[in-house]
């Protein structure tokens, strides 16, 4: 684990409440991390209290561990502390950061034959962060995968195109939008209606075959725990990652 300074270098807007942000080091080194970790933001409130944030690391990597550009995506809380700072940050602006952390990745001891990863919100930014090692133990160990993704609309089904082309690129990963409030004007193969559930239990977990990967809203974590534990699935076989909006 480190600190360092990061240097806004691009950002654009994802959703109407989500950017995605694009930074390098201050000190131009290489940024090391690990697929499914994530660094913490730090910075202080309007009484000079400090405090940190948390926030998955989303970088599409090229194997070598080491990434020039560190990104992530920020979901804005209103009248949050860390919303106002990222919202406000143009580029050339700075932050203090530290990282990485966390253990929300794919183990190199496993021996499944398929992972479920399950996501709503900016839950889904490791798992494009993970794209990489996705391509590689698709061909390396014939791994499957299935990402299944609630979004209330398309219009905040982020990295959505993204994640369409790489299924179509690699035949070992499949993309499982969900839309709980308005489904897509011209849906596609892979849409479901309703919440992440719905596709999860389409896709017939597998306690023999299957290992799940969850993060987003609690609320969709726990109900979906429930789920693959209904559906035999050991706790070990469940990897979980919260995402809890603070002010």
């Amino acid at each position: 684990m480190e600190s360092f300074k990061l240097r806004l270098v691009a950002s654009h807007m994802l959703a109407p409440s989500v950017r995605h942000l694009a930074f390098e080091r201050a000190d131009g080194t290489p940024f090391a991390f690990v697929p499914g970790q994530f660094i913490q933001i730090h910075f202080h409130y309007a009484d000079g209290s400090p405090t940190k944030r948390s926030y998955s690391v989303g970088t599409v990597g090229n194997g070598s561990g080491a990434v020039q550009r560190l990104e992530i995506a920020v979901s804005y809380v209103e009248g949050g502390a860390a919303s106002a700072l990222l919202a406000q940050l143009d580029e050339g602006g700075t932050v203090d950061a530290s990282g990485p952390f966390g253990r929300f990745c794919l183990h190199a001891n496993d021996n499944n034959a398929r992972y479920l990863l399950v996501a709503t919100g900016t839950g889904v930014t490791p798992y494009r962060a993970m794209l990489g090692q996705i391509r590689t133990l698709t061909t390396s160990r014939g791994c499957r995968f299935a990402l299944v993704y609630g979004a209330r609309s398309e219009v905040e089904l982020l990295y959505g195109e993204e994640f369409e082309a790489f299924a179509r690129e690699v035949p070992g990963f499949s993309f499982h939008p969900c839309f709980s409030r308005v489904p897509r004007n011209v849906p596609r193969a892979h849409d479901r209606s309703g919440r992440v559930q719905v596709a999860l239990a389409e896709l017939a977990p597998d306690p023999a075959t299957d290992i799940a990967y969850l993060c987003g809203n609690p609320d969709m974590v726990d109900e979906t725990f429930a789920l693959l534990k209904e559906a035999g699935l050991g706790v070990p076989q469940i990897r979980r990652e919260k995402y809890i909006s603070s002010r």
